[in-house]
C-alpha cells in the first residue's frame, strides 16, 4: 500500500504559500493548488498517465481563502492516496468534495482572517507605529501571521488524519454516493446564493398602459426575485463551454454598456 508522508505534507504546506501566484479569472487558484499537491500525485502514482488524470483533475476551478486551503489539501491527499489504492474508489468525488468545502470555508475564513484578524492587526499596528516605533509593522505582522501559519499547519494535518479515517468507513458502509450527492447540493447551493448575492442586474424600464406606469422590474421580482441574474448566469453557463473566457469577458463589458447606454439594463 502506498502511503503519503510527513515529507510530502510538508512539501505541500509551503508550497501552499504559491497559491495565488498564478490566480487567474477563468479558474482561479487552480493552477497554485495543482503546483501544491504534486509531491502528493509522485508520491502515490508511478505510472504517467495517472499522474497526468491528477493533474488535470486538480486544475478544475478553485478559491477559498489560503489560509484555510490546506485543511481542504489534506483531505485531498487522503482521497488521492485512497484512489491509488483502491481501484474501486470513485475519483470524481475527490473535486466534487473539493468543490462543497470551498464556499463553506471562504465564508469563515474571509470572516476570520480579512474582516476580524487583519482589521485587529492593523489597528494596534498602526496606533503603534503613529508614535514612530518600528515594533509596529512588525506586531502587526506577528498578529495576523501566526495565527494564519498554525491554521495551515494544524489544518493540512487535521485534514489528512480525517480523510485517512473516514474513507475507509465511507468505502465499507457505501456511504460515497451520498456524500456525492450532499457535495453536488452544496456546491450547486453556494453557486445560487452567489448568483443572488454578488451579481446585481435590474432594467429601469417603465411602461405606459392606459395611462398606467408599469414598473417591469417590479412585475419580474414578484414572479421570481433575481430572474434577471438568473437568467444571465443561465446563458454564461451554456456559452462557456462554447467561447473562450477573454472573448466572453468582453462581451460582457460591450454588452453591459450597450444595454446601459440604450437604457435596458
Amino acid at each position: 500500500m502506498i502511503k503519503v508522508s510527513n515529507k510530502d505534507l510538508r512539501s505541500v504546506f509551503w508550497r501552499s504559500f504559491a497559491l495565488q501566484g498564478a490566480f487567474n479569472y477563468e479558474r482561479m487558484q487552480n493552477i497554485g493548488y495543482c503546483y501544491s499537491m504534486i509531491p502528493i500525485i509522485k508520491r502515490l502514482y508511478n505510472e504517467k498517465k495517472d499522474q497526468a488524470d491528477s493533474l488535470v483533475r486538480h486544475l478544475e476551478i478553485f478559491n477559498t481563502t489560503p489560509a484555510v486551503v490546506p485543511t481542504i489539501m489534506g483531505i485531498t491527499a487522503a482521497m488521492e492516496e485512497e484512489n491509488a489504492n483502491n481501484e474501486n474508489f470513485d475519483e470524481q468525488s475527490i473535486n466534487a468534495v473539493k468543490a462543497s468545502l470551498m464556499g463553506p470555508l471562504a465564508g469563515i475564513g474571509d470572516s476570520i482572517f480579512w474582516g476580524t484578524l487583519r482589521i485587529i492587526a492593523a489597528g494596534i499596528g498602526v496606533s503603534i507605529a503613529k508614535d514612530g516605533s518600528v515594533f509596529g509593522p512588525i506586531l502587526f505582522l506577528l498578529i495576523y501571521n501566526i495565527p494564519n501559519f498554525l491554521v495551515r499547519i494544524f489544518g493540512l494535518k487535521l485534514g489528512y488524519q480525517v480523510g485517512v479515517n473516514s474513507l475507509e468507513r465511507i468505502q465499507k458502509e457505501g456511504l460515497m454516493d451520498k456524500i456525492m450527492s450532499v457535495a453536488t447540493i452544496i456546491g450547486l447551493s453556494v453557486v445560487g446564493g452567489m448568483v443572488a448575492t454578488m451579481l446585481s442586474i435590474s432594467t429601469p424600464l417603465e411602461l405606459k398602459i392606459s395611462g398606467a406606469e408599469i414598473v417591469v422590474q417590479d412585475i419580474l421580482d414578484q414572479i421570481l426575485p433575481k430572474m434577471l441574474p438568473l437568467i444571465f448566469t443561465f446563458v454564461i453557463y451554456r456559452l462557456i463551454k462554447r467561447v473562450s473566457i477573454t472573448w466572453l469577458t468582453i462581451g460582457i463589458i460591450v454588452f453591459g454598456i450597450l444595454m446601459h447606454a440604450i437604457g435596458i439594463l
